[in-house]
């Protein structure tokens, strides 16, 4: 290989799979606008009500139903959400989705169900985001993570 196919590879970005980026933190002045007593309030509702009451599961349980459950806007929100959780709030939904697909793609009471019933039952929309937030949080297929348990347990 000539030294300039090796420059030519070395600056094309990896190829990712599922369409997954980076993404720039952005620096948005409303977030430190934020009293840190309300952010901390407005953190445990959210928390109660996304994890505890299990929203996530609901694919149309959007941003602005959540804001309007705790009596604010989706501005504020956000920057909450954000500023506490370090991520906006589709990832937010999305973590606790896998985390809860990765629990039952292993468990031998789900062992009937096929991968789309189990994104079905954790609250995707579609195969295609399931797919692509299970491989961003986890860093394999959600069929790989059942394999790969799965003769764990053999």
């Amino acid at each position: 290989m000539s030294d300039l196919e090796n420059k030519t590879q070395e600056q094309e970005p990896k190829k990712r799979p599922y369409n997954l980026r980076d993404r720039k933190p952005k620096d948005a002045a409303y977030r430190s606008l934020i009293r840190p007593e309300l952010a901390d309030e407005l953190y445990d509702k959210i928390l109660n009500i996304i994890v505890v009451q299990k929203k996530y599961r609901d694919p149309e349980f959007s941003a602005k139903d959540l804001a309007k459950e705790l009596q604010t806007n989706t501005r504020y929100l956000s920057a909450v959400v954000n500023s506490r959780f370090g991520m906006n709030y589709s990832c937010l939904l999305n973590e606790y989705r896998v985390k809860e697909a990765m629990h039952l793609l292993t468990d031998k009471r789900y062992a009937d169900k096929n991968v789309e019933e189990i994104s079905t039952m954790v609250g995707f929309a579609n195969r295609q985001s399931f797919y692509a937030a299970f491989y961003k949080n986890v860093g394999e297929t959600p069929n790989g993570y059942r394999k790969r348990h799965l003769e764990k347990k053999k």
